[in-house]
């Protein structure tokens, strides 16, 4: 085989590879079905829900909290104030306990998921962004391409490098686990996308552009962050950080 022919073949191969991988990434878009309020002082860092209640952490330092949430009102029914020193990000429970992350500190505040008693503070090996669970092991996210999955002691049993169409697709914040997929804010855009798990791989994209209006944006109000699933009724919620609207929606292939 001559080199132009094999140079030819080369680059045929990674076209037509470059073609099967982007046709395999589902496009998606969100209808909305309903809206709550949600409080503007909500810095949206991990959203969940759990026996049909819903539970959010919200970020910034000084004014970081865990909180259980009235969805009819947005207003907390119970709530957890962390020290000025700590920003708080991602949460998640799984069985009694909930897990809490903070962004820069390298650790974890662990609760009684029941009575939400404090347990322990435990040190944490990376920056802590999202957090989530498939009832089994946690999954969490630093702000780069990678998802960790670790036990219930926080020890890391394997990572998980994320890539859409082949590169290595960064600023994976917010979690939830879906229907055997990780759902992913993408920091900073209008993007969810949906990781399988075992690969790595993104085989969905869920565009979330204008799902807020604009005439409701005001300069506080920061980026989409934010997802919540209830695995009693298959509802999915989201929101964002200062947004005055957690809203339920549906996808649909576009």
């Amino acid at each position: 085989m001559n080199a132009f022919l094999r140079t030819s073949l080369v680059l045929l191969f990674a076209v037509s590879a470059s073609c099967a991988s982007s046709a395999q990434v589902k496009q998606y878009r969100v209808n909305v079905v309903k809206q709550y309020p949600h409080d503007v002082r909500s810095y949206t860092q991990g959203l969940f829900i759990e026996d049909g209640q819903m539970y959010e952490s919200t970020g910034q330092y000084g004014s970081s909290t865990f909180r259980k949430v009235d969805m009819a009102t947005g207003s907390p029914l119970r709530r957890l104030d962390f020290s000025d020193r700590y920003f708080v990000e991602g949460s998640v429970a799984l069985g009694d306990s909930l897990y809490i992350l903070t962004w820069t500190s390298r650790v974890a505040f662990i609760y009684d998921f029941n009575t939400l008693e404090y347990i322990a503070t435990r040190s944490y090996p990376h920056q802590g962004w999202g957090i989530t669970t498939d009832g089994k092991q946690l999954i969490a996210s630093d702000g780069s391409s990678r998802l960790y999955f670790m036990d219930k002691d926080l020890n890391i049993v394997r990572t998980v490098n994320v890539r859409l169409h082949g590169k290595p697709l960064n600023y994976l914040n917010e979690l939830e686990y879906i229907d055997g997929r990780v759902w992913a804010n993408v920091y900073t855009t209008n993007m969810i996308v949906l990781i399988d798990p075992d690969t790595g791989m993104v085989d969905g994209v869920v565009d979330c552009t204008g799902l807020l209006p604009q005439k409701l944006k005001t300069p506080d109000t920061d980026v989409l962050n934010g997802i919540a699933y209830d695995g009693d009724t298959g509802k999915i919620y989201l929101t964002g950080k200062n947004w005055p609207l957690l809203f339920e929606v549906e996808i649909e292939e576009k």
